[in-house]
């Protein structure tokens, strides 16, 4: 039963407040199982938005929020340092590609896209640029987050800026590569992309892009080789080049981090989501010595952000733990299974009239639909099959903690192409 309070009064993301989706009570989870509160238990086939790659109620995660909260839960950072910070950051130098070791600690993913934006912006400023390099290049069918700067440069269509027209700052788009991870470089779509450069690099302080995995702008999967040429266009036309790996880090895509794709890593990377296992809200924006330096040497010589829970010793605790968990174990060996069992399972779907498109990519399986998918409908049925996945748009879509088992991905994919095999048209 719906909480009476939480229909009036509870503002859910994406959701109407006059006429909400239904909502499921959570009592507790553990593992990949949500346990509501009226005694059902659902497979978690979201990972809650990707971020809890390790599941729930983590023993070793646990002990570590419980050890820090002992010490202190929060203290600022403006003047303050501690042993947390210190040793996530460590971490983090460690595991991320030679040269990105200067590290932003922020509040949230779309947060550490803003940093990202102003580090862009006041590199340029510092070289001299003034004003006039204070626009952004990006691909269209992106999604960064949505706070002002990040939902500027997400999809102009399908993204806010309609409906925001007039508030958002005008950016400079250009298509997306051709879908396909392993297929090869579209010559024509590079010529056009470096006419794009040539014709608006000029006016810009950095290209952002989601590398590989474009997730909430639609799940679109392009080859790796394109990275490469993003880097050359980027040293070319003397743009920062900003990876956002919020939602593909620490292993969703099959590879760590798309970062260390060679002769293509980024000025600076935006990590968050599966950064703290899920427990708690904490991003980092990370660059390079180059880029921290001529920022420093400009007219502000800092940086002009500083979040209050910024560093928050509690959520770097966790964090740090989670990545020594997550590199502890055969992290690609899972997510490689995962990836097997996906396509062997949802394949079923890819050959029905009203399906667009099943795709997988690492811990990430995709059924694109030629219609939107009905969310409130989707979801019951879902729920009374003892799953729970999240569609938005015309994509349903798995994204489970890498320690699913196989019978419960059998299960996440059965629900998702039962439901599709019911709603193919007559």
């Amino acid at each position: 039963m719906v909480n009476s309070f939480d229909r009036y009064h509870l503002w859910h993301p994406y959701t109407s407040l006059t006429d909400p989706l239904p909502t499921y009570e959570v009592a507790s989870a553990e593992g990949c199982i949500l346990h509501l509160a009226d005694g059902r238990e659902l497979i978690d086939g979201m990972a809650s938005w990707w971020c809890a790659i390790h599941g729930y109620n983590v023993p070793e995660l646990n002990a570590a929020a419980t050890e820090q909260l002992q010490c202190m839960s929060h203290v600022m950072f403006g003047g303050i340092t501690h042993r947390p910070a210190i040793a996530l950051g460590e971490r983090l130098v460690d595991i991320m590609p030679e040269g990105l070791d200067r590290i932003f600690l922020a509040d949230s993913g779309s947060v550490s896209v803003e940093v990202a934006m102003k580090m862009a912006v006041q590199y340029q400023h510092a070289r001299g640029h003034g004003t006039e390099r204070s626009k952004f290049l990006t691909l269209r069918g992106g999604y960064h987050g949505d706070t002002t700067g990040p939902m500027s440069v997400c999809d102009p269509v399908t993204g806010m800026h309609q409906l925001l027209a007039g508030f958002l700052p005008q950016h400079h788009f250009y298509d997306r590569p051709p879908g396909g991870y392993d297929k090869p470089v579209d010559p024509s779509y590079v010529s056009g992309l470096e006419q794009f450069f040539a014709e608006h690099a000029g006016h810009a302080a950095a290209f952002i892009i989601e590398p590989v995995v474009q997730g909430a702008g639609g799940m679109h999967f392009y080859s790796p080789d394109y990275l490469p040429v993003f880097r050359r266009l980027c040293d070319a036309h003397g743009l920062l080049l900003i990876y956002d790996e919020i939602a593909t880090g620490f292993g969703r895509t099959g590879e760590l981090f798309l970062s260390h794709h060679p002769g293509a890593r980024p000025d600076v990377v935006c990590i968050g989501k599966a950064l703290t296992g899920g427990y708690l809200t904490l991003a980092a924006t990370i660059t390079t010595a180059h880029v921290a330096e001529t920022i420093g040497k400009g007219a502000a010589g800092v940086l002009m952000h500083g979040p209050t829970f910024m560093g928050n010793p509690l959520a770097c605790t966790v964090a740090a733990a989670s990545i020594n968990l997550l590199l502890r174990k055969d992290w690609s060996a899972e997510v490689q299974h995962i990836a097997v069992q996906l396509t062997l399972h949802l394949r079923a779907a890819a050959h029905l009239p009203h399906v667009k498109d099943v795709r997988v990519l690492g811990a990430i399986g995709v059924v694109e639909l030629h219609e939107l998918v009905d969310v409130s409908h989707f979801q019951a049925y879902c729920v009374e099959r003892g799953v729970w996945i999240r569609p938005f748009g015309k994509l349903i879509y798995l994204m489970p903690p890498y320690v699913i088992t196989d019978r419960q991905l059998e299960l996440l994919c059965g629900a998702v192409v039962n439901y599709v095999l019911a709603s193919r048209p007559a």
